[in-house]
């Protein structure tokens, strides 16, 4: 007995994590590739490169990063979903994905069935902002005050309609019952660009996107998305404070294998994502970019993928919201 413990004690740490597959090779047995249906630099591009080169270490196999941008996300998630479902093709996403089926009424993959959801990756909160130079308030209340003041006269942007900064500007409005004209960009150079300038009165960014510009007096921070403070700027107020309880608006990271992915493998990817986003220097590198590491169980994530599917469909049906 203590030569068999022995034996196992030495084992390379890939042979411990592993699983059999039916082939009878270890898995994962070549490299593996997490698609990521955005550009380079964007936030699931930052998790995918961060979460994948500490997997590579921990398999003992290269985790390559693709990019394939496009179509609102459905190139990439077309390529997942029709992808060999043996764990070497993932697919690291954001909560955009939960919004495309609102406004595609045929897509190449279905965006339950299509998929097994690994876990859930990170989150990131928006800050309510308004461009100080073309708004001089500095609080909610000033906000819908002036609003309520001068119906249709103020506007936001957002990088393009159906992105998720649209719909929660859009849930925003419909919570409160206001009166701001929408203007889309594409994508968020110009959008960041007229904001900054005052072109824009208003929006909701990333709070790590926002905070360099309020110390630059640019912009001013309102509120933040969620029931509590954001550990990235615990100075400021968040929505919930405010006693908007319903403005469920924050953007979410998870990462997904094709449907048909063996259990088994399934569950050593969350076991190994869930010990990756606990180490601390994941944890620090991912809160530098303004994403707050949340792991998660299979279950979870895919409840909440479920939910916000059919919630942004009905909220987009409702409102007669459409996409450019």
């Amino acid at each position: 007995m203590r030569t068999v413990l022995r034996a196992i004690l030495i084992l390379p740490p890939l042979l411990l994590l592993g699983v059999q597959s039916a082939s009878g090779q270890v898995y994962p047995s070549r490299p593996v590739t997490l698609v990521v249906p955005a550009t380079p630099g964007s936030g699931p591009d930052i998790v995918a490169r961060t979460v994948g080169h500490q997997l590579s270490q921990r398999f003992g196999q290269p985790v390559v990063v693709d990019n394939r941008a496009g179509a609102s996300g459905n190139i990439g998630a077309a390529i997942v979903a029709k992808a060999e479902p043996d764990g070497h093709t993932l697919m690291v996403t954001i909560n955009n994905f939960v919004i495309t089926p609102a406004f595609h009424k045929s897509l190449p993959y279905d965006p339950i069935a299509s998929f097994a959801p690994i876990s859930k990756l990170a989150v990131g909160h928006l800050a309510l902002v308004v461009n100080t130079r073309a708004l001089s308030i500095r609080t909610l209340g000033e906000l819908l005050t002036t609003v309520r003041a001068r119906p249709g006269d103020i506007n936001y942007g957002s990088p393009g309609s159906g992105s998720p900064i649209h719909l929660a500007m859009e849930l925003f409005k419909k919570q409160l019952n206001l009166n701001i004209v929408h203007v889309p960009y594409k994508g968020m150079g110009g959008f960041m660009n007229d904001l900054l300038s005052g072109q824009i009165h208003l929006s909701m960014i990333p709070v790590h996107t926002a905070l360099p510009h309020v110390k630059g007096d640019r912009l001013a921070v309102l509120a933040v998305s969620g029931d509590t403070r954001s550990v990235l700027a615990p100075d400021l107020p968040s929505f919930g404070e405010l006693g908007l309880k319903n403005l469920d608006i924050q953007l979410y990271y998870w990462i997904a294998a094709p449907a048909g992915t063996p259990t088994p493998v399934l569950r050593i990817l969350n076991r190994e994502v869930h010990n990756v986003l606990a180490e601390a220097s994941v944890r620090d590198l991912l809160l530098k970019q303004g994403l707050v590491p949340v792991s998660s169980s299979p279950e979870q994530i895919s409840q909440l993928i479920r939910t916000d599917v059919v919630r942004w469909k009905e909220f987009v049906d409702k409102h007669g919201i459409t996409a450019d």
